[in-house]
């Protein structure tokens, strides 16, 4: 049910940007075990639209990842540029640059998330922004401590987030890269709309400490979210469990 209503509202905003192309921001994307069923059953629902329709919306199509890790070679199956072209762009025959990541090849991290930033201002800024939450409160790899103007910028990962990111590596968190590119909160607390999607029991500890905080806190992120004019949660049972 969660995943359908979530995707109720990703298929409303991709109608409203094909009818106004020209005055619509990208779509903000994010990766993730969370994230799976959701862009399977976004893919199912966009391929039953009519033939003209489908193909209009592959034209317009724009989005923006927020992160991706430094350092893995091209095509590496572990990236998240990958993990993107998998899940939508093969699926739904997107044209090449319509899914936007950072430069995780770049041999200048630093340039490389400035020239992101940058390119994400030229096109307005993100409207609908989709965010899962990490086991430690990060958006993003903005890991703690971080306040609401850190900017797209590298980041170190903590050993909590290569734990939790250590499925794609064959379980082996000494495996996941250090460093990333990230969308910094500021990038993300401009967009239109925010869609934060938690799921499992393993995130019900930090959902119950994000929802318990009665002001933002830097050592949890994710609590910026909160003074933002426009956030919704999506949260499933096992998250929602009191831990």
């Amino acid at each position: 049910m969660l995943c359908t209503r979530l995707v109720d509202q990703l298929e409303r905003s991709l109608r409203q940007i094909l009818q106004n192309p020209a005055a619509s921001r990208p779509l903000g994307l994010a990766t993730g075990r969370t994230m799976e069923p959701l862009y399977a059953a976004l893919v199912e629902r966009l391929l039953r639209w009519p033939s003209p329709d489908l193909a209009a919306l592959r034209r317009s199509w724009c989005s923006f990842n927020l992160d991706e890790y430094l350092g893995l070679p091209a095509g590496d199956p572990r990236s998240y540029r990958t993990f993107m072209d998998d899940r939508l762009g093969r699926p739904l025959a997107l044209p090449a640059g319509a899914l936007q990541l950072p430069d995780g090849q770049a041999a200048d991290g630093d340039a490389a998330a400035v020239a992101f930033r940058a390119a994400l201002q030229a096109k307005g800024g993100i409207g609908v922004q989709l965010l899962g939450l990490g086991s430690n409160g990060h958006v993003g790899f903005n890991e703690p401590p971080c306040g609401p103007r850190t900017r797209c910028r590298v980041v170190t990962l903590s050993g909590s987030t290569r734990e939790q990111n250590a499925g794609m590596f064959g379980g082996d968190s000494a495996t996941v890269p250090t460093r990333a590119i990230t969308l910094g909160l500021d990038e993300i607390l401009m967009a239109e709309d925010i869609h934060l999607v938690v799921t499992g029991a393993s995130k019900a500890p930090v959902l119950h400490a994000l929802l318990a905080l009665e002001h933002p806190d830097d050592r949890l992120p994710a609590s910026w979210l909160g003074s933002h004019r426009q956030v919704c949660l999506w949260a499933d049972a096992e998250a929602l469990q009191h831990p």
